[in-house]
């Protein structure tokens, strides 16, 4: 009876209600048309950006989620599965993003010409949003590039200036990552000395592969000398694995970001991903590399659309344009720490063979 009266009572949902589509629809003001002479293409270039947006906004609800489950002082497993679905999620909203760009590009320079006048002093670089998304990801204040020597929110309202500013204070996902690798177990492993046996397999890896420079008879004195300068360089950057002292000189300089605990936790996670225990988080570390590379081929794309619309003109918000954004691709990521792991990789036929007890902490276990 309750099903009967609540049928007959309430008004049945309708798509563009619950869409709001009215106002959403509405919400397209070409500013040429508003001027008398409507340009075809700024409808475009509105609708993209105004999507851009909205799947930003996305993006920080996913980020949100991932912040709050590593928020916690534990991680659970199952928590962990929930993240590499949040990452996952943005990982293919940034492809779609890049996609974006080749609608955008249907737009010809000579099209954006016809209104490109009417968007100055405006600018992509006043996306608040997508500048949370860079400080919720954990890029560092002090990595960012200046906007034509000003700070990247000076071209902003002071409440957007606040905002970005009040989450410059939070942690990001780089610190919330490293906090809980350097909780990461099986760094010490009882009596077992996990990184000598590692660092004796290194150390054995490096002296067949400085042989095999020294003793190629096809290489030339010049060419031989150039690939011991490469390998001692590598050689330099195991030191640096095995030393914490140097690796923190590296973060002084600002060429490593993780902890020296956390990097050698997401190396062992790397290095043992088939371990039962590991598969997930070996997942959300290829998750987070991910994220951070798409967010990079974005930035890159982005770039050259911007070089293919203006050339060499000034951006409307008054910044170089695409030589600003080709530098921020390489400049602006988060996760190169995560990158670097490949350098310290053996094959597994290498890996010190871990002992039983340690392989079975590492294994699921079920009781009858």
């Amino acid at each position: 009876m309750f099903d009967t009266l609540l049928r007959v009572t309430k008004r049945p949902l309708y798509y563009s209600e619950y869409l709001q589509l009215e106002r959403l629809l509405s919400c397209q003001s070409p500013l040429s048309a508003e001027r008398g002479e409507p340009v075809h293409d700024e409808y475009l270039f509105i609708v993209v950006h105004q999507a851009y947006e909205l799947w930003f906004q996305q993006i920080l609800r996913e980020l949100d989620a991932v912040l709050a489950v590593f928020g916690a002082a534990t991680v659970r497993e199952k928590d962990l599965g929930r993240v590499v679905s949040h990452l996952t999620r943005v990982s293919e909203i940034l492809r779609l993003l890049i996609h974006q760009i080749d609608v955008l590009e249907t737009m010809t320079p000579l099209d954006f010409l016809d209104f490109r006048n009417l968007l100055v002093p405006a600018s992509g670089f006043q996306s608040v949003q997508f500048r949370l998304i860079e400080n919720k990801l954990g890029l560092p204040a002090s990595s960012r590039l200046n906007i034509e020597g000003a700070h990247y929110t000076a071209r902003l309202a002071e409440e957007d200036r606040l905002r970005l500013e009040q989450s410059e204070r939070e942690p990001g996902l780089l610190a919330v990552v490293d906090a809980w690798l350097s909780r990461t177990p099986f760094l010490q492993l009882g009596g077992y000395d996990f990184w000598r046996e590692y660092r004796s397999a290194v150390e054995e890896m490096l002296e067949r592969d400085r042989r095999m420079i020294v003793d190629n008879a096809v290489l030339g004195a010049e060419e031989r000398a150039a690939q011991l300068r490469m390998f001692d360089k590598l050689a330099a950057h195991f030191d640096a694995l095995f030393d914490r002292e140097k690796h923190e000189a590296l973060i002084a300089k600002g060429e490593r970001r993780l902890s020296h605990k956390a990097f050698l936790a997401a190396l062992l996670i790397n290095l043992y991903r088939d371990e039962p225990i590991l598969h997930l988080p070996f997942r959300f570390l290829t998750q987070l590399m991910d994220v951070d590379e798409t967010l990079t081929t974005w930035r890159y794309r982005h770039a050259l659309m911007v070089s293919r619309m203006i050339g060499g003109r000034i951006g409307t918000g008054g910044s170089s344009g695409g030589d600003y954004l080709k530098e921020t691709a390489e400049k602006h990521r988060v996760f190169t720490d995560l990158f670097n792991l490949s350098t310290f990789l053996i094959p597994r036929s290498s890996l010190p063979k871990l002992p039983p007890e340690v392989e079975r902490k590492m294994s699921f276990q079920y009781s009858g």
